[in-house]
């Protein structure tokens, strides 16, 4: 089954799909379990980018990219923006929320995401696992299952495998 919408994300037990901007009013509604997290963009116009994002400057690196950058990883036929992997998905969404409202959080990775115009009404989704271990598994074997639709290519926001 491809890997290209909230339905598909349904079907295969993903939970949540809630915008960052409710997440930012409370983070409470997230599970604390290990698990998998994807940040998806309902929106299906073109994407307007930041020239500086409002993501935090973690030991003082600016976590901007050009807005060629953006472009050049931007992907069109999908909805899924980033995969990540949690020890408490509550946490590391808090994390990666802070970041994004300009505090100096240490969560580096998808940090794109906050060069995008309308990255508050972006949702995110989460699906639970026993532990930490199996996590990361599914994380990067979903990062794999992407690219191999997408011509190789990561989701927009993920840096590395």
């Amino acid at each position: 089954m491809p890997m290209k919408d909230i339905g598909t994300l349904k079907e295969q037990g993903f939970k949540g799909f809630v915008s960052f901007k409710k997440l930012m009013d409370d983070k409470s509604v997230v599970t604390k379990e290990p698990g998998v997290y994807i940040v998806l963009r309902e929106a299906k116009s073109a994407p307007s980018f930041l020239e500086i994002g409002t993501g935090g400057f973690f030991k003082g690196k600016n976590p901007n990219v050009t807005i060629q950058e953006l472009k050049n990883n931007w992907i069109d036929d999908t909805q899924i923006l980033y995969i990540g992997k949690a020890t408490s998905l509550q946490r590391r969404l808090k994390q990666y929320i802070e970041f994004g409202e300009g505090k100096a959080v240490g969560h580096w990775g998808g940090r794109f995401i906050w060069q995008l115009k309308d990255s508050q009404e972006l949702i995110v989704c989460w699906h639970t696992f026993e532990s930490e271990k199996v996590a990361k598994a599914t994380e990067s074997s979903l990062i794999e299952k992407f690219k191999s639709e997408h011509q190789g290519k990561r989701p927009f926001a993920n840096l590395r495998d």
